[in-house]
């Protein structure tokens, strides 16, 4: 049996340390962790803890551990969105291969500018687009390349954020703002880029955006409401108060998901008590329509595909459930897929209906519907054979950026049409 592969994270936050580290648990023969940086002790401390990780092997910035000789086959970035680029080229030019958190930058050039370090070093960059690596699209991409449906004509695609997730992320949280993180299209839905890109089979040739701030802003606020969530005299009748998503709410509150995402973000063991001191003093107290935040809440693209295929895309905050679903249009037939359900509906003209069921996954292994194991499954098989060049590589995740920022582009310049050279001039 060979190695496990060894890795070093850097950023042991709820990505690195709480969705991708846990791999080595659940396959030990698979993976190890060996090395881990971030500014925050605990963090370190729960890394020690729960991996043997050694102190010194323990790191309080990407700088210190970068200063290191190279320690560990993979290197996974998972810091803020902006502080994704210096620590991935300076690995590179250590010698790891890298597993870089999405999005890889804001910025065109330096997405260029990383796809050509890449190739110079010779290092494997899988880009965490984990939606690849799910049952459901893959199978979805299958059916579509085998002509299930005939020639393929159209796609649509809806994320649905769920209110109290964007509220949490997008309105309170660390993706609040572009100036500190991304924009919402990148720091979201470059995950839907990409799967659009995959399904469509072809490059993307031109996009065409709408999307603004509509709702989260300070007009908007209820008459009685309060800076502070635990303060506000119309708290009750909010969908969006802090004491529900974080304590009651079914799907995010500490009393039925237990002390996981999203309270963990607020603090790093969450308990009732320990939320509810977050929530009278932190960011994640704050009445959601006088936070900083100065993101889309809701956005539509429209794009073409040089094989002809049209798509479009549509996120909105203003959901109930969190998934993601689909629709593909064929000369033969169509298909309906909800992620949520892990289910695709075919029709083809004429015939009865056929249902996939590709079946309930086991909760620990359910991130972004399985694709967060799944993909660490395909890093490891990556780097055992040698290649460099992976579903996700650094090529076509580059490409699936690009669509987005030129999204970004149309939507400030009120919707016009952006051809992608416009944004891809490398």
């Amino acid at each position: 049996m060979s190695k496990p592969i060894t890795v070093a994270i850097c950023g042991c936050g709820n990505r690195g340390l709480e969705a991708y580290a846990p791999f080595a648990k659940a396959f030990p023969d698979k993976m190890k962790v060996v090395a881990g940086a971030d500014i925050k002790p605990e963090r370190l401390r729960m890394l020690r803890e729960r991996y043997g990780v050694p102190e010194d092997m323990c790191f309080d910035s990407d700088l210190s551990m970068l200063a290191a000789p190279r320690l560990a086959d993979v290197m996974v970035i998972s810091t803020q969105d902006q502080l994704h680029i210096r620590p991935a080229m300076a690995a590179l030019e250590k010698g790891y291969h890298l597993l870089l958190e999405k999005p890889i930058s804001a910025s065109a050039e330096e997405c260029v500018a990383l796809r050509e370090k890449a190739h110079q070093c010779k290092r494997a960059v899988v880009v965490c687009h984990v939606l690849r690596y799910t049952q459901f699209y893959s199978t979805l991409e299958r059916l579509l390349r085998e002509g299930t449906v005939g020639r393929l004509e159209t796609i649509d695609a809806m994320e649905h954020v769920a209110y109290w997730h964007f509220a949490h992320s997008y309105v309170r949280g660390n993706w609040r703002r572009e100036d500190e993180s991304s924009p919402m299209i990148l720091a979201k839905c470059c995950h839907d880029m990409d799967i659009l890109r995959w399904l469509a089979g072809d490059r993307c040739v031109s996009v065409q955006s709408f999307g603004s701030l509509d709702y989260f802003k300070s007009e908007n606020a209820p008459e009685g409401s309060a800076l502070r969530c635990l303060d506000c005299a119309v708290k009750d009748a909010c969908p969006y108060d802090a004491e529900k998503i974080y304590i009651t709410n079914e799907a995010s509150g500490i009393r039925h998901v237990g002390p996981r995402w999203p309270g963990n973000v607020l603090v790093d063991h969450p308990t009732e008590e320990s939320l509810y001191e977050a929530m009278r003093t932190g960011p994640y107290g704050r009445c959601v329509f006088h936070c900083d935040n100065d993101v889309a809440d809701r956005q539509t693209i429209n794009m073409e595909f040089a094989n002809g295929v049209l798509a479009t895309f549509t996120v909105s905050a203003f959901t109930e459930r969190c998934y993601r679903s689909v629709k593909v249009t064929g000369t033969m037939g169509d298909i309906v897929g909800d992620l949520d359900a892990n289910r695709l509906f075919i029709h083809r003209f004429g015939e009865p209906e056929e249902v996939i069921d590709l079946g309930l996954l086991q909760e620990e292994y359910a991130g972004h519907g399985g694709g967060d194991f799944g993909m660490m499954h395909y890093l490891c098989g990556l780097i055992e054979s040698g290649s460099v060049e992976g579903l996700t590589g650094i090529d076509a995740s580059v490409e699936s950026h690009l669509m987005g920022l030129a999204a970004e582009v149309s939507r400030r310049e009120g919707g016009r049409l952006v051809k992608m050279e416009e944004v891809d001039r490398a």
